[in-house]
């Protein structure tokens, strides 16, 4: 990084998290909030000798950079004012900018064993985060699993005392002992009793530090009763549901749904064998042979040749199967909201509770593993699955880059924790979009690359585009994708929202008027009578605001007054006036950032996609979230949640 970098970040920057401060007075006591923040998420660049309000952001230079790198060295390395000094000296430097001297400091993300980095002595009061809104407090329960991530003791390889094979359920152990044979009939580890058997899979342990022995959370997850499973003593937070959202009917909410009903033994093994059969259902299967596993049990064909099996599966297959388990053993069973699979037509989500011990970049790299239940991990490891450490999302990205589908997505959110892995079974660049973006920007479209095609084709696809997106999407430096991306924005091409590492690009409006139109197609604002919606608006899409319907207009705005004059907002009033003006019409987020004087990505983000989740609204299009017709719609059904 040099100054040129930095004076790129002061007028525009979103390939890192930047925080400027002017550090006039010396170094600011909120720069160790953003220094802890930055570490216990995903690091990020302060520089002090810079205004914070932008950008543009003003350089106004340091009076004596020197003492202030003293001043900050001395403080860091102080335990009494820093938990920890996660830094190189590489990593604080004074640089130039505008002829100006200012500091620079780049905050790497702690790792597990670091984290949480708090400032002052307790943890509890000085752990901070980041997110989209800036750095906050964290709770805590936050502080508490970040502290448990920290041990080299697995976390399901806690002994659970007062539990015994009693709490397992016999025939899910039975059937775990058959898949395994037949992937390896002459493993040593299948004449073993049940209790031997899980001594060596991490199930059963002796804690010889505590003086217990018994069963493991590990143990008790995958082959346990539901009842057992849930008790206060154990894990009291577990759920895993699976969600198929195929219907175009609204009032459908899933079409298909494995959860725990009370009609199944709901252990991770069970779900595992219900559900994955569901999500490779309608996948297509070459008929392909391979060479047959040593050990393993086999049938024969007289259609295989000597030595070969029938493949039934594809690197689909595979990837898909290493989602689901990559879910399943890196989940924090402690965390909120459980373990949740949903399938639509065109994508699959793998939602678990916790975050990434690793940053998404080396996720996506692999070759490294970090695991949170490496008991689970070897016991789906022993069934063929997950068996290679650090190699589960590389074999998810071949496995869609064999289908030329786009690149998966993850996504990391915070209260509660939660990761979710989006994959789009939607080719890299569809002939229907490259047609409609052609349409949209006429002659000027044919003069981008294709590295700028596949951009727009990313913010048309799935709504927003940005930087770390792209990243999981080719393999560009973050700096190149700065560039590109600023240069579609002033060429016309896109929008720009936000600031900082949450910095997001949409398409603009269309300003396309067709010559039979009957409703303008940069407003898309529907002319009709009876409108009470917007019949184009493009809420995941558009940078500008869409006009509200003609008729609606200065109703809502009344509604919505009281809310605006407040100068400040609690989440609860955000989303009851949403559900008031939602009620009987379909607004997009536009129209609603419109309203409410919110920025409509964080809008959606904080506070309609949970909404939808929760049940409060309902999508105009259910099973197409980016649709360009996307409304919101207070749900009246009585499964509606508070």
């Amino acid at each position: 990084m040099d100054a040129d970098d930095i004076l790129k970040a002061v007028n525009a920057g979103e390939d890192a998290d930047w925080e400027f401060k002017s550090a006039q007075g010396g170094l600011p006591r909120a720069l160790w909030e953003s220094y802890s923040a930055m570490a216990n998420t995903d690091g990020g660049v302060i520089v002090l000798g810079v205004e914070p309000k932008g950008p543009p952001h003003p350089v106004t230079g340091l009076k004596d950079p020197a003492v202030i790198r003293g001043n900050f060295w001395n403080t860091i390395n102080d335990r009494g004012k820093v938990s920890a000094n996660i830094l190189r000296n590489e990593d604080v430097t004074v640089e130039t900018v505008d002829t100006k001297p200012v500091l620079v400091i780049r905050v790497p993300r702690a790792t597990r064993r670091q984290r949480p980095v708090y400032v002052g002595q307790n943890p509890l009061d000085g752990t901070y985060r980041r997110n989209f809104e800036g750095d906050y407090l964290c709770q805590r329960d936050e502080v508490g699993r970040m502290l448990g991530d920290q041990s080299e003791e697995s976390l399901d390889a806690r002994v659970l005392e007062h539990f015994t094979l009693a709490d397992l359920d016999a025939p899910t152990l039975r059937q775990y002992r058959n898949r395994f044979a037949s992937r390896d009939a002459a493993h040593p580890w299948l004449s073993l009793d049940d209790q031997p058997l899980l001594e060596s899979l991490g199930g059963w342990r002796r804690d010889r530090a505590r003086g217990v022995e018994g069963l493991t959370v590990a143990g008790l997850l995958m082959f346990g009763q539901e009842r057992a499973i849930q008790d206060e003593l154990a894990v009291p937070q577990y759920a895993v549901d699976y969600r198929e959202r195929y219907s175009d009917d609204p009032a459908v909410r899933w079409t298909d749904r494995v959860w725990q009903d009370g009609k199944w033994v709901a252990n991770l093994f069970q779900f595992f064998e219900r559900v994955y059969p569901k999500l490779v259902a309608d996948l297509k299967i070459p008929f392909q042979f391979a060479p047959a596993l040593r050990g393993m049990a086999t049938t024969t064909t007289t259609l295989a040749p000597e030595g070969m099996l029938r493949r039934d599966e594809t690197l689909v297959h595979e990837a898909i199967r290493e989602a689901f388990v990559n879910s399943l053993i890196h989940a924090d069973y402690q965390g909120q909201g459980g373990i949740i699979i949903e399938k639509y037509r065109d994508r699959l989500e793998f939602s678990n509770p916790g975050t990434l011990l690793l940053g998404v970049e080396q996720v996506f790299q692999g070759n490294v593993s970090e695991c949170r239940n490496k008991s689970l991990q070897k016991m789906f490891a022993m069934l063929g699955y997950g068996e290679k450490a650090g190699s589960g999302f590389p074999k998810i990205r071949q496995g869609w880059a064999s289908q030329q589908w786009r690149s998966p997505r993850i996504e990391e959110a915070s209260r509660p924790d939660r990761v979710k892995l989006t994959l789009l079974m939607i080719s890299l660049l569809p002939p229907e979009v490259e047609v409609r973006l052609s349409a949209r920007f006429g002659e000027r479209f044919a003069t981008l690359t294709p590295l700028e095609i596949q951009t727009l084709a990313t913010a048309e696809i799935e709504g927003v585009v940005s930087n770390p997106r792209m990243r999981m999407v080719c393999d560009h430096h973050p700096a190149d994708l700065t560039k590109m991306l600023q240069g579609l924005v002033s060429k016309g091409f896109l929008v720009r929202d936000g600031q900082g590492r949450w910095t997001t690009y949409l398409l603009p409006a269309s300003t396309h008027k067709g010559p039979d139109s009957s409703h303008n197609g940069g407003d898309s604002t529907h002319k009709g009578p009876d409108s009470s919606h917007n019949e184009d608006d493009s809420s995941h899409y558009s940078g500008e605001v869409v006009p509200l319907p003609p008729l609606d207009e200065n109703h809502l705005i009344k509604l919505a007054e009281p809310y605006r004059a407040k100068d400040r907002r609690k989440p609860d009033e955000t989303r009851q006036i949403i559900l008031t003006l939602c009620e009987g019409r379909s607004l997009s987020a536009a129209q609603l950032a419109r309203l409410l004087d919110r920025d409509q990505v964080k809008l959606r983000e904080r506070f309609l996609t949970p909404m939808v989740e929760s049940g409060r609204l309902r999508l105009r299009h259910p099973d197409e979230p980016t649709h360009p017709q996307q409304g919101y719609t207070t749900a009246r059904s009585p499964e509606a949640r508070p």
